[in-house]
């Protein structure tokens, strides 16, 4: 307390014995388009002649695009789109937070207890000049403009703990592992990457886990970003298909938004039909067909624990109760059905919901999709294996990662999952980013949108192929 009191002490001499210096700076929009592009870990050591002596110097604030924001008005009905930089919600205490992550929270509230934070506002003038203020104290709660600057006392390095914090090792490949992780890729601009993922292999790490998408993505798929891949939606780890990563914070906020505001849009106001929209498609074989050709899901869903609290599954919710349901529709349609029991089935999620497809075709339809033993047990129970009389194709030396890249079709005895995210539908984030970084209020009336197909994983397509065989050997007959 002995060290506070006296930088208190000091840092008071300081103000009272003279005014600050006030700063002009020319042409204010280059100077604030270059501190945007700052690393917000960045900062710097000013000295000026007048007596305040050295400070540590945040870049001027500026604020960030709201994805969240953004995310509902591309789904609603306008044409714009406005950035939402709500500068009110911007605080003093979150800004230093965001430059200074290596800083306690702890310690950076006791500054401002202290009252040892200073503020320098910038203030628009005639002409292209942009004027400083005199530096004043600042409170924690107190919003930023565009443009302001926050001063520490240097003392914050002296009690910031000197030992970095501990730095997550990341997933070490081999160039043979590497080249894979990179063939997965479709589709890669500045702001998303699109995978075609593997059956088997998981999104995101957990208990028995040993590899993830996010784990390779973050060692593999960087290209020329410094900031890893996120993931903005799921996939089963069994299921195969279109999987779409963020290259950055901003586009990974957006796409959430997306994904979360397609949900709730279609539970809570029915279907949407809005060409700028989120639009998935899936295939999937399933064992038996369904009593329609094509017809919408309108279930809910719950979870219900199994097996003593060691597991849990969804289930659709038949008795009514609201508590912890989460409403859930499927589109369907029937693509192609096979004379020995099985049927192709385009599925159209309006709903991202856990394992949704897998229970409304297990329990809703009663054609559970093949290779999926926890809805659809009984059925592959009483399943006997597709005998198929073509040569099967010769097995892989080894797979990545330890995946099983072959076999895994009808003719197995346990197939793989059948179900693939075959397409995506969603708009061209990159292209929306680049608009809003130009206007904060940006026409998106023809904003582009990406369309993505993902070819069948080997399974899939030899289970088509035989099929399709014996579809064509019955109808000769």
């Amino acid at each position: 307390m002995a060290k506070w009191r006296l930088a208190t002490a000091t840092l008071r001499r300081q103000l009272q014995s003279s005014s600050p210096t006030i700063s002009t700076f020319k042409n204010p929009t280059k100077a604030l388009s270059a501190a945007a592009h700052q690393s917000t870990r960045s900062y710097s050591t000013t000295q000026t002649d007048d007596s305040r002596g050295k400070w540590l110097t945040l870049p001027p604030f500026s604020p960030t695009i709201d994805g969240t924001a953004v995310g509902k008005d591309l789904l609603s009905d306008g044409d714009s789109v406005k950035s939402s930089t709500d500068n009110s919600k911007t605080t003093a205490l979150r800004w230093i937070l965001r430059c200074r992550p290596d800083l306690p929270r702890t310690l950076v509230q006791k500054l401002f207890r202290l009252r040892q934070v200073r503020r320098e506002m910038s203030m628009s003038v005639d002409g292209d000049e942009l004027q400083r203020s005199q530096l004043k104290r600042v409170a924690a709660k107190e919003s930023l403009n565009v443009g302001d600057r926050i001063y520490l006392p240097l003392s914050v390095d002296n009690d910031t703990p000197q030992t970095p914090p501990a730095k997550k090792e990341s997933f070490q490949c081999s160039d043979e592992e590497r080249k894979f992780v990179c063939s997965l890729v479709l589709y890669k601009d500045p702001a998303i990457i699109v995978l075609n993922k593997p059956h088997g292999l998981a999104v995101q790490g957990g208990s028995g886990i040993k590899t993830s998408i996010d784990e390779l993505a973050a060692s593999c798929l960087k290209f020329d970003k410094s900031e890893s891949p996120r993931l903005v939606h799921r996939l089963d780890r069994d299921c195969s298909g279109l999987l779409v990563l963020a290259r950055t914070q901003t586009a990974a906020t957006v796409l959430h938004s997306i994904f979360r505001e397609k949900t709730t849009g279609a539970s809570a106001y029915g279907v949407k039909k809005n060409v700028k929209s989120l639009k998935r498609k899936y295939m999937a074989l399933v064992i038996g067909c369904p009593p329609r050709q094509r017809g919408q899901i309108s279930a809910p869903l719950r979870k219900v624990v199994v097996d003593d609290g060691k597991s849990e599954r969804i289930t659709v919710n038949d008795n009514g109760e609201l508590v912890s349901t989460q409403h859930a529709i499927t589109e369907y349609r029937v693509i192609e059905s096979s004379p020995h029991g099985y049927t192709w089935l385009e599925l159209r999620p309006l709903t991202g919901r856990k394992h949704q497809l897998r229970v409304h075709c297990a329990e809703v339809l009663g054609t559970p999709i093949v290779g999926d033993y926890k809805y659809g047990w009984q059925a592959h129970k009483a399943r006997e294996p597709f005998v198929s009389s073509e040569n099967n194709p010769t097995k892989q030396s080894s797979s990545p990662f330890g995946l099983d890249l072959d076999g895994g079709d009808v003719s197995s005895k346990q197939p793989h999952l059948h179900l693939h995210s075959k397409q995506i539908d969603l708009p061209n984030i990159s292209q929306l980013l680049e608009k809003m970084q130009v206007s904060s209020d940006s026409d998106i009336s023809d904003l582009d949108s990406l369309k993505f197909d993902a070819p069948l994983p080997s399974h899939m397509q030899l289970s088509f192929n035989l099929l399709k065989c014996r579809v064509e050997t019955c109808d000769k007959n």
